[in-house]
């Protein structure tokens, strides 16, 4: 067989592998979004079943030798294939000693541990879904564990599947340099004679009005309708299939519109990745590869950097008192603003203020780096996570809804909770070298927001597929990363929203 033999067999088999994926997607999305209750039980089975069909195709002895053999020898393959290669390879070896059963098992912890979550959240019943996240837990580890190759501990591998050559070596010295930048200003803000107006942050909005809004804002975002639905969800996320089919969901309050506007602006730039890849990427079987931190580099900058600055309020202002007249035509513009960026220590990650956010995955990667590598269990990692909140926080925690079962990740996953702010220092960086070419809060205020997500298609987007994280972040800004950028943009902006003193 010569290798053009071999890399379309590769390439065929990767097209009924990436079907089945397809269909468990969208049952996933189904389950997710609209699936009433007393059909989510079948959902999760059906997703249980597809799921062992794609893993048996790439874990067949024809599939993983070929693979092998491209991997040695990949003469006559372009650059892509090679990537490809490159990916099947490393995949394949992270899952090699993962039998099909083991597989099914841990399929069909994780949906049950999400039906779980879903039903024990509502309660605040930790009790309840405490097996269902200890048996993930023990299955995620024995997995890793399985491997040939392993990192100095099982969070050091799981950390470094997400983000090459990430590390708790490397999280504890970002982390680190977070607190000492972030801890003093926070204390200086709740200190400050500054008060800034929010009241009208909990009055109702209507769930038809914000739906409209929603829409407005992806349109302004830059992204294509056509390629596009919106949807709502217990806890938002954008997915995508292939393209053409890109699906972003959100979670209406009537008595918290900015939570929506935010989970937009945010899940929005995740689709803005997805939607701009190189179709190139697509026809190769290459495309999603970035690493986490890097998708959510794009949804933190158009959550945050775009969605919270004064442009982008000046952009919306009108059609906000269009939409919205009734509820807030006594706001000014300076006010939204302010209100939008309050700074205030509080429970919920997702609705957490712009500066502490990252304190809220500082709690979350201590306690993952603690029960992944064994030094305490789930028995009272309720109690754990409360104290954490009190102590970097300075919030105690009411009930275990709005505290421990908040997130859905720990239903599946772990390692993940270090990109969100990764993706945010990610975005402060980036935010500086475009400055060079673009004036960026003139392009958001005349609603030229697509220049921005045309800079980061050409610059970034084109590239993260197939760059690994500390390469990528070098090749788009001309640097090594640097948190600096990422704790000198949050101290500049809150001291001028606060009246600080340097």
């Amino acid at each position: 067989m010569t290798n053009r033999q071999r890399i379309n067999y590769i390439n065929k088999t990767l097209e009924k592998v990436e079907l089945y994926y397809r269909l468990m997607g969208k049952v996933s999305f189904d389950m997710q979004c609209i699936a009433p209750k007393k059909g989510l039980q079948r959902a999760s089975d059906d997703i249980n079943k597809i799921s062992s069909i794609p893993f048996k195709l790439m874990h067949s002895k024809k599939f993983m030798s070929t693979v092998d053999e491209l991997y040695l020898n990949h003469e006559g393959l372009n650059e892509y294939e090679v990537k490809l290669i490159s990916n099947l390879y490393e995949s394949k070896e992270k899952s090699k000693n993962i039998t099909p059963k083991m597989q099914e098992e841990y399929q069909k912890a994780t949906s049950d541990s999400y039906l779980k979550w879903l039903e024990c959240k509502e309660k605040g019943d930790y009790e309840g879904f405490k097996p269902y996240l200890g048996k993930v837990i023990e299955l995620t580890k024995q997995r890793v564990l399985l491997r040939d190759k392993q990192e100095k501990t099982i969070y050091d591998t799981i950390l470094n599947d997400f983000e090459k050559g990430n590390s708790i070596e490397v999280l504890d010295d970002y982390f680190s340099k977070l607190k000492e930048g972030i801890v003093p200003l926070v204390k200086k803000i709740l200190n400050s004679k500054k008060v800034i107006r929010e009241d009208f942050l909990s009055r109702k909005v209507e769930i038809y009005k914000q739906e409209r809004f929603s829409k407005w804002l992806l349109e302004h975002e830059g992204l294509d309708m056509d390629a596009l639905v919106l949807m709502t969800t217990e806890h938002p996320f954008t997915t995508g299939f292939g393209l053409g089919d890109t699906r972003v969901t959100t979670h209406y309050y009537e008595d918290m519109f900015i939570s929506n506007l935010y989970s937009i602006m945010h899940e929005g730039g995740h689709a803005l990745f997805d939607q701009n890849e190189p179709e190139i990427f697509h026809k190769y079987h290459i495309e999603g590869h970035m690493s986490m931190a890097m998708h959510e580099c794009a949804s933190r900058f158009f959550e945050n950097m775009v969605g919270r600055s004064k442009a982008f309020i000046d952009l919306i202002y009108p059609k906000f008192l269009e939409l919205f007249n009734e509820e807030f035509k006594d706001v000014t513009k300076q006010e939204l603003y302010e209100g939008v960026n309050i700074a205030a220590p509080s429970l919920i990650r997702t609705e957490a203020d712009e500066l502490t956010y990252s304190l809220h995955i500082l709690i979350r990667y201590e306690l993952e780096k603690g029960f992944i590598n064994g030094e305490f269990g789930v028995e009272d990692l309720d109690k754990r996570w409360n104290e954490k909140y009190k102590e970097y926080l300075g919030v105690d925690v009411p009930n275990n809804k709005e505290g421990i079962l908040q997130d859905v990740h720990w239903t599946d996953t772990y390692g993940y909770f270090p990109s969100y702010s990764l993706g945010s220092a990610y975005a402060a960086q980036i935010y500086k070298t475009m400055e060079k070419d673009l004036n960026i809060e003139e392009c958001i205020r005349n609603d030229e927001i697509y220049k921005i997500r045309d800079w980061l298609k050409e610059h970034a987007w084109s590239i993260a597929s197939i760059t690994d994280p500390n390469e990528w972040i070098l090749k788009v800004t001309g640097e090594k990363f640097n948190p600096d950028y990422y704790i000198n943009y949050l101290k500049e902006k809150f001291t001028e929203i606060y009246d600080l003193e340097d």
